[in-house]
């Protein structure tokens, strides 16, 4: 019996569609901007490029490459490492919707930049970030190939059929699942999360729940809402790594004192991770607090669209909230870290559990 190759598989194709008509919702006329991410991407920009066709869409292609990165980051002046790409600016007011396709890629493949330059040109990607959430319908994904299969100790072919499964579940009845558990908490004023190394708290009263079921990012899985920026207190460690830019974080822990960050560490690249704190004066906030959902998603690839999702688990982000959720804070930068408490640790919503261990009681 023979298989059919990854490349060539149809279901790059009803991912396409559904990038298409659910998470973009796509109209005849709009124009749409498919950002390829790495080469391994192409099967996938092929079916969205078709689907944006068939829905009588105007689509344009771009190419990005964190390999191609790397030669701005060694070689690039100060100029060019603030500098905002013009082109890519102006492709997201030219834009209606913007789908971004973002093959994985080596983690340490920066790993012999300095943190300054990094970090200068993660400023210049957040502009460019901003623009696209502020002028676009947009969606995110993270296509699986050989090294995004590696961060995850499995195999491509062990990797790609988990995607698939976690991109294809049924977004509708998902949906009105987890729409149920955010109708029971819609009131809710406080969350604590308590695990390991961590007792964090803060007000959510006058948020909204957002239910993530097939939008934004794909695959999709999560509930989230925006914490009271001065109430957040306590602190947080995370048992894996954080990922920003392309570089591992590990042993990471953070306080905040009455909405104020008083302390943050890290085991690895700690001198980076000041660094990203100080990009504005939002960077050190939390915007978003979110909880993964999608039951096809059971382990860390260390990449926050994927790892987010995973469910059990839950991620603040720091910097830009979501204004849907009314979040006020403002930021460059919007960095999520999960948290995992499949194994230890709970979430109480008005001082009633609704996650332990893993376990779901909304």
């Amino acid at each position: 019996m023979t298989t059919t190759p990854i490349a060539e598989d149809p279901r790059w194709f009803e991912i396409g569609r559904l990038l298409v008509h659910e998470a973009t919702r796509v109209s005849a006329g709009e124009r749409v901007m498919i950002a390829m991410g790495e080469a391994d991407s192409f099967p996938l920009a092929r079916g969205v490029y078709e689907a944006c066709i068939r829905a009588g869409a105007f689509p344009q292609i771009q190419f990005l490459s964190e390999t191609m990165r790397e030669s701005l980051l060694r070689f690039g002046t100060d100029e060019q490492l603030s500098w905002v790409p013009e082109i890519e600016s102006y492709g997201m007011e030219w834009a209606d919707v913007y789908i971004a396709l973002r093959g994985g890629f080596p983690l340490d493949i920066h790993a012999g930049i300095p943190t300054e330059r990094l970090a200068a040109n993660q400023v210049a990607q957040g502009v460019i970030s901003s623009l696209r959430w502020k002028h676009t319908r947009w969606s995110l994904v993270r296509v699986p190939n050989q090294a995004f299969a590696d961060q995850a100790g499995s195999s491509l072919d062990e990797v790609t059929e988990m995607f698939f499964k976690a991109c294809l579940l049924d977004s509708d009845a998902a949906r009105r699942e987890w729409q149920g558990w955010v109708d029971n908490i819609h009131n809710a004023r406080s969350v604590q999360i308590l695990g390991r190394g961590t007792d964090l708290r803060f007000s959510i009263e006058g948020r909204t729940w957002a239910v993530a079921a097939g939008g934004i990012n794909i695959p999709d899985g999560e509930l989230m809402t925006a914490p009271v920026t001065e109430t957040v207190d306590g602190v947080i460690e995370f048992e894996n790594p954080a990922v920003f830019g392309g570089r591992l974080i590990e042993g990471v822990k953070l306080r905040w004192d009455h909405g104020t960050l008083v302390e943050a560490t890290a085991s690895t690249n700690e001198d980076f991770l000041r660094t990203v704190l100080a990009t504005d004066a939002g960077a050190s906030a939390i915007g978003e607090f979110g909880i993964g959902t999608n039951p096809h998603i059971d382990r860390f690839f260390n990449d926050i669209l994927i790892d987010e999702k995973i469910a059990g688990t839950v991620h603040i982000a720091l910097g830009r909230a979501y204004p849907e959720c009314g979040g006020t804070n403002v930021s460059a930068i919007h960095w999520d870290i999960v948290k995992d408490l499949r194994t230890e640790g709970s979430v109480l919503i008005d001082g009633r559990t609704v996650l332990e261990r893993g376990v779901y009681s909304f």
